[in-house]
């Protein structure tokens, strides 16, 4: 996410409260996760199992909860809670706004689209032109459509992540900051979440389209012209490839890639990253060949219990 207006190095201490090891000068352009960093952003750490990955990552400026040199070209903040102190800086540099509206008159639609009673428009919204939003849709802050986009009733685009950090009270949340891009002639179903990205994009590719009651996790990016099946619930910073097909309930988890043209069958659970041009099944899933073989061996069990028994 970049920042509306750059800050110093020196401005994000005083913001988070934490102490400069390097430049306090510098120029900080906007803030990132670390799979999303580039150079000039500022991202955190607070495990030491990430240290090095995030101290060699493109990140320019690096919150820590260790006193560490600062590796050549970066800048460190130590702050005893480096989570925290990247939420005040969400939650600074792009603060909720509470709506005084059902459509923000900072939002911008286009020519032609049809907007259906109780439809939500947040702030600073971009709508493309001939869409058609049914009714009791809400689109969240900083969201952006394409033209020809369709979205059926009581969907939500751009809630947030769901995303805890364990503490010992509890759970502490994640501010989300990103956003949630549609593409050209999307269609989403009824009654589906897609949440926005925690500091990056949800990104739907174009003619991708989607049945009801889908979800997907902030960050993901699904390509273009997909088939997502009903009730399919995708979890965050999943990369679903262009031409994918995924029939109703399928479940894929976070951090993966499906590649392009897969085709997922019904009801299957996808734990890992798997390969583009196959069809798939079962959970977890493996290609339907291998499927059909491991399912026609089971049911020669009880023939071989009768003829080997325990």
């Amino acid at each position: 996410m970049d920042f509306q207006k750059a800050l110093s190095l020196s401005e994000i201490a005083a913001i988070v409260g934490g102490d400069v090891i390097g430049d306090v000068s510098a120029t900080v352009t906007g803030l990132n996760e670390l799979h999303v960093v580039r150079n000039g952003d500022i991202t955190f750490v607070d495990h030491p199992k990430y240290y090095n990955k995030v101290l060699e990552s493109a990140a320019t400026f690096i919150i820590i909860n260790k006193a560490v040199e600062a590796p050549e070209g970066k800048s460190l903040i130590l702050h005893d809670a480096p989570m925290d102190a990247f939420n005040k800086l969400i939650a600074h540099s792009r603060p909720l706004v509470p709506a005084i509206n059902m459509i923000s008159e900072s939002a911008i639609i286009g020519e032609g689209t049809i907007i259906q009673p109780g439809v939500f428009v947040g702030n600073n919204v971009k709508i493309g032109a001939n869409c058609l939003i049914h009714a009791n849709v809400s689109i969240y802050d900083n969201t952006v459509i394409g033209d020809n986009v369709i979205i059926h009733s009581s969907t939500v685009i751009g809630g947030d992540a769901y995303y805890f950090q364990k503490r010992e009270h509890g759970f502490v949340k994640f501010l989300s900051a990103g956003r949630v891009i549609l593409g050209d002639n999307v269609e989403i179903g009824a009654s589906c979440s897609i949440d926005k990205g925690v500091t990056g994009d949800t990104i739907i590719g174009d003619g991708t389209k989607m049945d009801n009651q889908c979800q997907v996790g902030h960050d993901t990016v699904i390509g273009k012209h997909c088939l997502i099946g009903a009730f399919a619930a995708i979890a965050g910073v999943t990369v679903i490839e262009d031409e994918v097909i995924i029939w109703a309930r399928v479940a894929i988890n976070k951090d993966i890639v499906i590649g392009k043209k897969a085709v997922i069958m019904a009801t299957s659970a996808v734990d890992k990253t798997i390969e583009g041009g196959k069809v798939y099944m079962g959970s977890p899933v493996m290609e339907l060949r291998q499927y059909w073989r491991y399912f026609a061996s089971l049911r020669k069990v009880p023939e071989l219990l009768k003829k080997f028994p325990l």
